[in-house]
């Protein structure tokens, strides 16, 4: 039985031009326990369509100190209350600002669930191996 944890963030995103806050959903699965998907919805986007981000929790919760990342995510903290999350893709990057402690409490969420460092008891390797195999 898969177990998900769903969060509604205010998420402003900015822009050349600041566009309204818009509410954006974290979404933490626990049957996929290392990684943390974000959900914008379609007005929030350029394509006019929803758009979701996944990307590691273990990068979240180092981003919510110091910068992190190197790829098409980065996350950094931006003062004491906010958090910066920048996604970057061929057609352009997206920077978000996210309120902190609502990172934090969706977080504590993900590890009341799945306690840090023990993901790999949640992952069906038989079941992700025989997927593997399947592709080849």
């Amino acid at each position: 039985m898969s177990t998900v944890i769903e969060q509604a963030v205010e998420a402003r995103v900015v822009a050349a031009a600041l566009i309204p806050t818009v509410s954006a959903t974290l979404h933490y699965d626990q049957d996929d326990p290392f990684a943390v998907r974000m959900d914008f919805p379609a007005p929030a986007t350029l394509e006019g369509a929803d758009v979701s981000w996944a990307f590691g929790r273990d990068l979240l919760f180092a981003g919510l100190d110091d910068p992190t990342g190197e790829g098409d995510v980065r996350v950094r903290p931006y003062g004491y209350a906010r958090t910066v999350l920048e996604f970057h893709a061929p057609e352009g990057m997206a920077v978000v600002h996210v309120r902190t402690g609502e990172l934090r409490r969706f977080l504590k969420h993900t590890t009341a669930l799945v306690p840090l460092g023990r993901e790999y008891l949640h992952v069906d390797m038989d079941q992700g191996l025989a997927e593997l195999m399947r592709e080849a």
